[in-house]
């Protein structure tokens, strides 16, 4: 099966471009469109080198408080020996355009479009860009929360390749998802998934949960229902829920949509 993974990214809009657009942040969810990712709104963060980030989400008191993600640019010979300053912070790193090469507790991986590694926290990991071309891929922290008598979960090396997508029950094969992760492994608290949705799919009802969301579409475009609004979304474009947004989805086509999904599990809330 044929794969693309959405990565045109940076620039800047013309002087003539309409000012209107999709971008919208409400108390419930936050649409950030591919046009927003421009530029001028990148990060430089320490210790990397030849790098810059989109943060594209990130812990905010009253929305979503339990991930954070970005989207990393390497340049060719760019990357880092201290990637992550926070020993609690586990990560996913999900590529979708060029290499990178990772380097975790002494073993070496090369990661290409469509690879996925779960990077415990407090784990020793580099990451570096050995290609001739530049690398982008998503990083998602959370801080990691543990369980007395559940062992830290393992690392994850893994690619899209090696995980078919799994149908949703009585959906005939239309709405599938792709698990890097084993859902009834209760020692990681969080999932990262490929969602998709053959044209005419849908997610028929509205989905009210307590895990919170980051959608990154990797392909296509659909008619996303955020709370009570109905929004078109194409790929590149964001999506960031906080628990208990209803959300739906319609999948018009002419092509599939799919999406990179981050949500937090298998864990009892925190009471304050």
């Amino acid at each position: 099966m044929s794969r693309d993974y959405y990565s045109s990214m940076g620039g800047l809009p013309p002087q003539t471009e309409l000012l209107s657009s999709k971008a919208v942040f409400t108390t419930a969810y936050a649409v950030i469109p591919r046009t927003v990712m421009t530029d001028i709104v990148t990060s430089y963060l320490p210790h990397w080198q030849g790098t810059r980030a989109w943060v594209i989400s990130r812990p905010m008191t009253g929305f979503s408080e339990t991930f954070s993600q970005y989207i990393m640019e390497v340049q060719p010979g760019g990357g880092s020996d201290r990637p992550e300053p926070e020993k609690r912070a586990e990560g996913v790193l999900f590529v979708v355009d060029g290499e990178v090469t990772v380097d975790h507790e002494g073993a070496t991986h090369v990661l290409r479009p469509g690879a996925f590694a779960f990077l415990p926290a407090g784990s020793k990991w580099t990451l570096w860009n050995k290609g001739a071309v530049t690398a982008k891929f998503h990083w998602i922290r959370k801080a990691f929360q543990p369980v007395e008598g559940l062992e830290p979960p393992p690392a994850l090396f893994t690619h899209e390749d090696q995980n078919p997508p799994q149908a949703m029950p009585d959906t005939g094969g239309v709405w599938a998802t792709t698990r890097f992760i084993d859902p009834a492994d209760l020692r990681y608290d969080m999932h990262v998934t490929i969602v998709t949705l053959e044209p005419g799919g849908v997610i028929p009802f509205m989905e009210t949960h307590v895990m919170e969301h980051g959608l990154y579409v990797l392909e296509g475009r659909a008619v996303y229902r955020l709370n009570k609004d109905w929004v078109e979304v194409e790929a590149g474009d964001y999506m960031w829920l906080r628990a208990f947004c209803p959300q739906a989805c319609y999948a018009g086509g002419p092509g599939r949509f799919r999406y990179l999904l981050y949500k937090d599990v298998n864990r009892h809330m925190p009471l304050f």
